[in-house]
């Protein structure tokens, strides 16, 4: 299906909230500077799965993975894997913008901070940098050391996408994005994700299948913890090869 390099992969993934099975045997390669989208009803697993790719279900005390997911071929779930260090490989983008309370400029100097960079000029740059990559920069730098709530939600996403990218990761993985925007904010997230593929990979869940067609280069449908089918976007939507699949994409149910 794909000439490209695999960045991801799952293999095998069941994934449990104490005893009940929320994925079943998913696997799945994630490309390299492509965009792979989730799709599926609400509570298809899409969430849980998509959080599989960095960890963020260890914080859940009741789940249990079985299975492997790759990064660069190196199971993330092998206990030498630092977990620290591989968030800061696997930026993650959540469906309500979460700013901190600090200025413009502090919330995306944070990660850096945090991962003991101290020098000003080399924080300053790469601020200015992921302020640009995530289209904002215009719009906010004669206000940097302002408040963040100060914002509008469609310009508290994209620095929350800035503050994700200014420690220089490698995937970008985006929970419903612009679920919470309106049209225009929407647009504007949807152009940045076009632009930041050529840098970075992405996988996006998305309730919004037009979103999905828009910017995906491949589409994965889930439904109940399953992959019911992937495919090259333009196919999956198109031609899809289930009647399941032909079902959802045309609303007949979800």
């Amino acid at each position: 299906m794909n000439e490209s390099k695999v960045k991801m992969s799952s293999k095998n993934l069941d994934f449990y909230y104490d005893t009940f099975k929320a994925l079943h045997d998913i696997s799945l390669d994630i490309y390299q500077n492509q965009v792979t989208a989730l799709i599926g009803p609400s509570g298809c697993g899409k969430s849980t799965f998509l959080r599989c790719f960095n960890r963020m279900n260890d914080l859940i005390t009741t789940s249990r993975v079985d299975g492997s997911v790759f990064l660069d071929n190196e199971n993330i779930y092998s206990p030498k894997v630092d977990v620290v260090l591989l968030r800061r490989r696997i930026g993650m983008v959540f469906q309500k913008p979460n700013p901190f309370p600090k200025s413009i400029f502090e919330n995306v100097a944070y990660g850096m901070r945090v991962n003991g960079i101290k020098n000003k000029s080399v924080i300053s740059s790469r601020v200015e940098a992921s302020l640009k990559n995530s289209a904002l920069w215009d719009e906010v730098k004669d206000r940097l050391h302002e408040s963040a709530l100060g914002l509008s939600g469609g310009q508290q996403q994209r620095l929350c996408i800035a503050r994700a990218l200014a420690v220089d990761p490698e995937v970008l993985l985006m929970d419903e994005p612009a679920s919470a925007l309106d049209p225009i904010a929407t647009q504007k997230i949807e152009e940045l994700i076009n632009q930041l593929k050529e840098s970075f990979t992405i996988i996006i869940v998305t309730h919004n299948m037009q979103q999905a067609a828009r910017v995906s280069d491949v589409t994965a449908f889930f439904y109940m913890g399953k992959l019911i089918e992937i495919n090259e976007t333009e196919t999956l939507f198109t031609r899809p090869a289930l009647q399941q699949t032909e079902d959802y994409i045309t609303g007949r149910f979800g």
